[in-house]
């Protein structure tokens, strides 16, 4: 039975079930849920796992994904990729039910950032990705990568501005256009497609209203390109969105899902380390700051005694990971792969703790039903 059979026969299921689904070409998710990418080592096979396994789609981050590998600071490269098919089919394992059917879909988030991009993307589509996000900067030749694949591809932006120049070029170059697209506004954590001046509005009157008007723009951008290549293009919202009414507010602006990674940290899926999950717990509204990666973005962060150590003087790196295509290590802050490793393997006073802007409304550890239920209560 083709592919579109069976997915329509799925869509009419969940539909007279009276939940939501997210179609994305000819692959489908129960629930119109994304958890969001995060590195190094926080979203790896145990939370996409299962955030699949309850029917949403469950993110790998291919960030520095090797990183327990016992070759990994000697061939940085070939531990990643080794590690990027290892993830994958654990977190298939995980997902299928009893029957080794599964509800959601796998895929991975890979920074345009990445040292060698071009080789993750490709690793992630011949182990059978469903799903590509790439954000941290414009993946403009992601759609070559992929060629000859199944797996479906979408770039994470910001901006309506932003949206029109990735599709613009997709158009001319490659004669397609993405599956689906995500938004990712300002509430978001880790490196923020933002510039400090334009965060620095974040909590204005009129921000929120604005940037709603931004979304609906970013829509009528995206589903342009549907039309033209006769396709459904999703649009996915992300950055804050932590319940319901907020789930609800973004399907009343036209979202078809929405992107969800800090709630998912503290669960105990989650595959970073018992003390990274307490940090989050711990966290309160004041504990939250923008800082500066050597990405050249923006990120938001928990505060704690490493970064108020690289804001007084540059960290000491004495190997380079080569894991950034532009960083320099003779200039960067500090080594941000070990920064993220030791933060994620517990060593959260001397490590980096990404986080989102509402981080301080989590108060306990749960699980990825929980979170699922708190945004999606019918399901």
């Amino acid at each position: 039975m083709c592919r579109s059979i069976i997915s329509l026969i799925i869509k009419i299921i969940i539909e007279e079930n009276n939940m939501k689904a997210l179609q994305i070409g000819d692959k489908l998710a129960k629930l119109p849920l994304i958890q969001g990418g995060m590195g190094v080592g926080v979203s790896l096979s145990r939370l996409a796992g299962a955030v699949a396994r309850a029917g949403g789609i469950g993110i790998i981050s291919t960030a520095q994904i090797g990183f327990r590998e016992a070759d990994f600071q000697k061939d940085t490269k070939a531990a990643n990729l080794r590690a990027m098919v290892a993830e994958l089919k654990k977190a298939r394992d995980i997902a299928a039910n009893a029957d080794g059917k599964c509800q959601g879909l796998i895929g991975y988030n890979i920074m345009v950032a990445t040292k060698d991009y071009a080789d993750y993307v490709r690793t992630a589509a011949r182990a059978g990705a469903d799903v590509i996000i790439s954000g941290a900067g414009l993946p403009v030749d992601l759609p070559e990568y992929v060629t000859g694949t199944d797996t479906k591809i979408a770039p994470i932006v910001s901006s309506e501005k932003a949206a029109r120049i990735i599709l613009k070029m997709w158009d001319r170059r490659y004669k397609r256009t993405a599956d689906f697209v995500v938004i990712e506004g300002a509430h978001a954590g880790g490196h923020l497609g933002f510039s400090r001046e334009e965060l620095a509005h974040l909590y204005e009157p009129d921000y929120e209203a604005n940037y709603d008007d931004e979304i609906r723009r970013f829509i009528a951008c995206v589903h342009e390109y549907g039309e033209k290549y006769g396709v459904h293009i999703p649009v996915i919202t992300a950055g804050g969105i932590m319940n319901a009414r907020q789930v609800q507010h973004a399907f009343a602006l036209g979202a078809e899902g929405v992107q969800v990674a800090t709630p998912f940290v503290t669960t105990e899926e989650c595959d970073a380390a018992p003390a990274y999950k307490q940090a989050y717990v711990n966290a309160k509204k004041e504990d939250i700051e923008i800082v500066t990666s050597p990405v050249g973005m923006p990120g938001r962060a928990i505060h704690n005694a490493f970064l108020e150590k690289v804001a007084q003087q540059k960290e000491h790196i004495t190997h380079c990971f080569r894991c950034l295509e532009k960083c320099n290590p003779t200039q960067a802050p500090y080594c941000i792969t070990q920064a993220l490793i030791r933060a994620v393997e517990g060593d959260v006073e001397n490590g980096l703790i990404f986080c989102g802007d509402n981080v301080q409304y989590l108060d306990h550890i749960g699980t990825v039903e929980e979170v699922v239920h708190a945004l999606f209560p019918e399901s």
